[in-house]
């Protein structure tokens, strides 16, 4: 999937620069969630350092460009916050599946459940659901 990241730079209101470009470059080319290590990888011929890398993902983040993906690991990883969708992570492996849909018939029952517990809240504005688990390739072994 091609996407025109000038358009979305823009609606961002943010500025459109070549590295904020290559960074999200990299995220077209990978249909998995990715870390800054891994893009900074990517971009080292393009001279982009680390903390650049960083500084950029986190200013996608706050722009809702990008989404913070909890795979269970010590880096934070980013996929475009382009649909909603969730994932199975195996933990032996790091492999992982995305899927669709997130039991709509209940969440909103269970986010009312939930608010009326917590005594701190009132709003839920979004919600992060991952399986782990361990895949069939990592079964066999």
């Amino acid at each position: 999937m091609s996407k025109d990241f000038s358009n979305v730079l823009k609606e961002a209101n943010l500025k459109v620069t070549p590295t904020r470009l290559a960074v999200l470059n990299v995220f077209s080319g990978d249909c998995r969630p990715i870390n800054a290590e891994y893009i900074f990888e990517k971009l080292k011929a393009k001279k982009i350092n680390l903390v650049t890398v960083y500084r950029t993902l986190s200013s996608f983040e706050k722009s809702d460009i990008l989404k913070r993906v909890n795979l269970h690991k010590e880096s934070i990883y980013y996929e475009l916050d382009d649909h909603h969708h969730h994932h199975i992570v195996c933990t032996e492996c790091a492999e992982f599946e995305k899927f669709e849909g997130c039991i709509s018939t209940n969440l909103s029952s269970f986010s009312k459940e939930i608010l009326n517990k917590s005594k701190k809240f009132n709003m839920i504005k979004e919600h992060s659901f991952e399986f782990f688990g361990t895949c069939k390739k990592c079964l066999k072994k």
